[in-house]
């Protein structure tokens, strides 16, 4: 009696377009919910990801369920940074680095939080959600940085994230982001191992205010 083959693979192609579509979906969803805010047409969103409408719903069978993702992915992206930025980076670097990108995600969020809102539970429940996975990705790099010497070995890492996660409070400000930037300089210089390595980062010109 022959031998009966084995079942086909599944072939992958799919599980990889249906990928890329989902990542697609999210970046033009995240551009327009950020333009139109959360009565955004989904139809819109699905012509310019070049998909059908019963793709879209296959992935995101709700409005809430297509911000919520929007902004999982975002903070998904702000830790995954974090390990990209060591793998590349000396330690104080990719610190600096990762703080500058929370700046930008603070920007980001800021614009789409009115979406966010939209969502059961708010836009409160979605930043409550994501603060864990923030806190030890910036826990991270402090570490590193602590480790390399960098940074003084008595720096709390807790200390940085406050003084960071001022910024939220000064966003309706006009140069908000400017100062942000400014403060993360200010942060590591103040967190520095020596007083004159810390000398040396205020006067760089990416530390010294705009004229």
């Amino acid at each position: 009696m022959p031998k009966m083959s084995s079942p086909l693979a599944l072939p992958r192609k799919p599980r990889a377009d249906a990928e890329r579509n989902r990542e697609r979906i999210l970046e033009v969803a995240k551009d327009v919910f950020t333009r139109d805010g959360a009565a955004a047409s989904l139809d819109e969103i699905a012509r310019q990801s070049s998909i059908g409408n019963a793709t879209l719903y296959r992935h995101f069978p709700t409005r809430e369920d297509l911000i919520e993702a929007v902004y999982r992915t975002e903070v998904e992206k702000l830790a995954a940074a974090e390990q990209r930025f060591a793998a590349i980076m000396p330690p104080l670097e990719a610190l600096r680095a990762w703080m500058l990108l929370f700046i930008d995600h603070v920007a980001e969020k800021k614009l789409i939080i009115p979406a966010m809102d939209t969502v059961p539970g708010g836009s409160l429940r979605l930043i409550e959600g994501a603060r864990s996975t923030i806190h030890n990705a910036f826990l991270n790099a402090v570490q590193r940085a602590i480790a390399s010497g960098d940074l003084r070995s008595d720096t709390n890492p807790d200390d940085l994230i406050r003084a960071l996660i001022g910024v939220f409070h000064t966003t309706a400000s006009p140069g908000w982001e400017s100062s942000a930037r400014r403060l993360v300089d200010i942060l590591i210089a103040g967190s520095r191992s020596t007083s004159e390595r810390s000398i040396a980062w205020i006067s760089s010109p990416s530390a010294l205010p705009e004229k």
